[in-house]
């Protein structure tokens, strides 16, 4: 079993007509503080189906969080378009959810709390909204630390909070930025299989940006990858026809995933070492 690759228009397999999320010719570009400007991606061509979970991988700082930002609708391209559902993207995607790498708990909440607000804001009595929050955690195995703060828990278990406050609000597409990079090896495998267990229920759209190759390969449908910035581009789109459902510690153990990993690490390899010299060169110029 090998991974499919294609350059060039990524994600061709994904309906286009009814993409969840389409990027068409996405340039992403800052004006520096001397007035010169860095282009961060360019060009770039991804379709996300509906029901698609696509990770997208590359080296540091190329890019991966600016484009999920572009599908957000946080940064508005230089150029090309972002669709979402069909429509143009016009400000804020109201159709994402968002899981940040660093969790934006309200240390002042309760667990309870924090999961039920993003109900409570949009209009939903707050009786309704709590009842929802209680099932809700109890669905992520927080059942029992409802009316705990943030500080009273581990990082873990914020983790899982976060998850429940975006999860509730029943997003059609789910943006994850790093979301398990802060937590130990053993406690990202547990995450990894419950956000699994979660999006096996309903298979929303996920794009979801990581550094880990091997988290990569064991959740998603699909691994885009991405070069060296500045400038950076999506160079690569392999499939994962690993079977569901998926075990992520014992899924790794499989020959087609080792053969996953090598032929995608030889393409992302390059990448690394060139952004490693790129940054070795630039702190020697300074």
């Amino acid at each position: 079993m090998t991974a499919g690759v294609t350059e060039g228009a990524l994600g061709a397999k994904a309906d286009a007509a009814h993409a969840a999320v389409r990027l068409d010719g996405v340039t992403i570009e800052f004006t520096l503080p001397e007035g010169r400007v860095f282009r961060a991606v360019a060009s770039s061509d991804l379709v996300v189906g509906p029901r698609e979970f696509a990770a997208i991988i590359g080296p540091t700082g190329c890019g991966k969080s600016t484009l999920l930002n572009a599908a957000a609708g946080l940064l508005r391209p230089a150029s090309g378009r972002v669709t979402v559902l069909g429509a143009p993207l016009a400000g804020i995607n109201r159709q994402a959810g968002y899981l940040f790498q660093q969790d934006a708990l309200m240390p002042w909440k309760t667990a309870l709390e924090n999961v039920a607000i993003g109900l409570e804001v949009a209009g939903t009595a707050r009786a309704e909204a709590r009842k929802k929050a209680r099932d809700w955690l109890a669905r992520v195995g927080l059942a029992a630390f409802s009316e705990r703060y943030p500080h009273m828990l581990s990082g873990g278990q914020r983790k899982r909070v976060a998850l429940a406050q975006v999860l509730i609000r029943d997003p059609k597409i789910i943006l994850m930025d790093e979301p398990f990079g802060p937590l130990d090896a053993q406690t990202r495998l547990i995450m990894g299989d419950l956000l699994l267990n979660l999006w096996s229920q309903d298979r929303k759209a996920v794009m979801f940006v990581t550094h880990d190759l091997e988290e990569a390969i064991a959740l998603a449908d699909r691994v885009v990858v991405m070069s060296a910035g500045p400038s950076a581009r999506i160079i690569g789109d392999f499939a994962i026809p690993l079977e569901r459902p998926r075990d992520i510690s014992e899924i790794k153990l499989e020959r087609a995933f080792q053969t996953l990993h090598r032929d995608i690490w030889h393409m992302l390899k390059k990448e690394v070492l060139k952004a490693y010299s790129d940054q070795q060169s630039e702190e020697a110029a300074q």
